[in-house]
């Protein structure tokens, strides 16, 4: 500890063009990190108590088509906040471009 009541932790630099310490590799390597609209459903159902599958499906049932109309509809509707009614919107949209 430090006079100031702050833990001294051992600080790991790693330079541009170096490699990480072996085990910030591992660690990387051993957990797969969600990207994009998905890394915000776990909050989402958190925070509304819905499944996002539900959401999902609240979204395909609308009569709405375009992206931002459907944000706000959930926005006004639901309550969500814009960041996770995007995300939703952005997820959904996608998966349906893709069939």
């Amino acid at each position: 500890m430090t006079s100031a009541g702050r833990s001294v932790l051992p600080l790991l630099a790693v330079l541009p063009g170096s490699t990480p310490p072996l085990a910030h590799r591992e660690h990387a390597d051993m957990t797969a990190t969600v990207k994009g609209p998905a890394s915000y459903f776990p909050s989402i159902e958190k925070k509304y108590g819905r499944p996002v599958a539900e959401w999902k499906e609240l979204i395909r049932s609308s009569p709405l088509t375009k992206h931002m109309e459907l944000v706000a509809w959930l926005k006004a509707e639901h309550a969500l906040g814009h960041g996770h009614a995007n995300a939703l919107v952005a997820h959904t949209l996608a998966e349906d471009t893709a069939k």
